[in-house]
């Protein structure tokens, strides 16, 4: 049976999709989410994995799960048929996709529920299987899956999974609750400590790559959710998804006609820091630039001491360059070239911990660390968060990305800028929602550099990645005049 063959020229295809919900944050559907991913993954079935809102950690564990890039679907930085668009492009051949909801089933950004997860998955038409925190509750999970039901009807709540069930006579309460009261099947029930968690950091669970052993964890994910749910009915409920409807484009990204003038043009070069401090990339800014023409070129701020030869533009994600400090600063050539490359005039986006890698120092505690010192600012790592949330923000006219263009974008950081030396820099952006540097302004613009707490989403903010090709290819043609001219003396 072909779950998601998708018919040239239509505007609709059939996906088996799961949205996975939760009346509260840390009810434990990141781990659900995992053991399931796994759980298909290994029975030979090809799983797309998605996370609603904004996020990169969560992401980069379910692609370990699933052996499958996972992506972000957010209905505040992407249109509904953006979002549709994405799925029907990624999962097509897929016989299941999985998304992860995010805090509870129905928290938004307003009284009305805004790029909630129910949002979401009305949007999409996608079955919600809620997983419920059963901790010191029996028949009262019915009143609490009831709720769910009615507050907005248009959302399916097609299944339950009870976490952190206590004992034989627990289960049997709340489950037949559940399923008199709301006529919805309950497909497992998981004892309490039987999922591992992953452990937390100030921003969330850490990253994939510093858990050792991540395929025993995994591996263990799968077998609890085996054992203690039916991994049969679970996919059952998937195939309930109606056909998704989207609208075709020729184009995944809404590039201009720049595009193909890039074609008889040189190849840029980018740069982008991969490793363990700085890993925040989204799969389709990356795609982006590549779809552009970009040659993208991944090295390491920990282990690498050279910038790679002949860039024409770097681009530094956020991460956790405080967790690295010492090594960052340790590496102290590579720190001085990216330097002398942005005093140069090279092309630099920086995202958040790209910011503070690009400031003089990185403060925690007692202790300075010294970084890239490119721009005239130090950043301070605070115990709450500085920043946590979505942004609107205007680009300035010294904003060489988004000059003078509002676009939508998110933060969440615990770090703030001191010292900063504003009769040197400009400010990129000014903010009408958001945090930012201060308040009222985010984004620091010298020459070619752009840096910034606010993260962008390349599906939302197409505009993006022709600006980068833009710059690299004025900064090349720079560079190239510079050496014929000296090669000509």
């Amino acid at each position: 049976m072909a779950l998601a063959n998708q018919e040239q020229d239509s505007n609709k295809c059939s996906i088996s999709r799961l949205v996975i919900g939760a009346p509260q944050g840390r009810s434990g559907k990141t781990t659900v989410t995992l053991g399931i991913l796994r759980a298909l993954s290994r029975q030979g079935y090809q799983v797309q994995p998605y996370k609603k809102g904004p996020d990169y950690i969560d992401p980069s564990w379910h692609s370990a799960a699933a052996g499958r890039l996972s992506r972000n679907l957010d209905p505040f930085l992407m249109t509904k048929e953006e979002i549709c668009r994405s799925i029907a492009l990624h999962s097509c051949d897929c016989q299941f996709s999985i998304i992860e909801g995010a805090m509870g089933l129905y928290d938004g950004l307003d009284l009305e529920g805004s790029a909630s997860t129910a949002e979401l998955a009305k949007m999409t038409g996608s079955p919600v299987l809620l997983v419920v925190d059963a901790t010191r509750i029996t028949r009262s999970t019915a009143a609490i899956v009831m709720g769910c039901q009615h507050l907005d009807p248009e959302i399916n709540i097609a299944g339950v999974i009870l976490n952190k069930v206590a004992r034989s006579r627990h289960e049997k309460i709340a489950r037949e609750s559940i399923e008199k009261y709301c006529r919805v099947p309950v497909v497992g029930a998981i004892p309490k400590d039987a999922l591992i968690s992953i452990p937390d950091r100030h921003l969330g669970l850490i990253t994939k790559g510093e858990v050792d052993e991540t395929e025993d964890l995994l591996e263990h994910l799968a077998d609890v959710i085996c054992e203690y749910s039916n991994i049969s009915d679970i996919m059952s409920l998937a195939l309930t998804a109606p056909e998704l409807k989207y609208v075709p484009k020729a184009e995944f990204l809404s590039i201009s006609g720049y595009q193909q003038k890039i074609k008889n043009m040189h190849t840029p070069r980018i740069g982008i820091i991969r490793d363990a401090a700085f890993s925040f990339y989204y799969p389709e800014n990356l795609e982006a630039l590549e779809s552009l023409g970009a040659e993208l070129i991944p090295f390491s701020a920990l282990t690498e001491e050279h910038l790679p030869e002949d860039l024409d533009a770097l681009y530094i994600g956020g991460g956790f360059p405080e967790v690295f400090a010492e090594q960052l600063t340790g590496n102290t050539t590579l720190r001085q070239e990216i330097c002398t490359a942005g005093e140069g005039g090279l092309p630099i986006y920086a995202e958040c911990g790209g910011l503070m890698y690009l400031g003089r120092s990185i403060i925690i505690g007692d202790n300075k660390h010294d970084m890239v010192g490119l721009l005239p600012l130090d950043t301070k790592l605070e115990k709450k968060p500085q920043g946590h949330g979505y942004t609107i923000m205007q680009g300035t006219e010294n904003n060489l990305w988004f000059n003078q263009k509002k676009i939508r974008g998110h933060e969440f950081h615990n770090s703030r800028v001191i010292n900063l030396d504003k009769t040197k820099v400009e400010f990129g952006f000014t903010i009408e929602k958001g945090s930012g540097i201060d308040g009222n302004y985010d984004g620091i613009c010298y020459k070619n550099v752009l840096a910034s707490y606010n993260h962008i989403h390349a599906i939302g903010t197409p505009s993006w990645a022709e600006q980068m090709l833009k710059l690299a290819h004025q900064y090349c043609e720079k560079r190239w005049e510079k050496r014929e001219k000296v090669a000509g003396e």
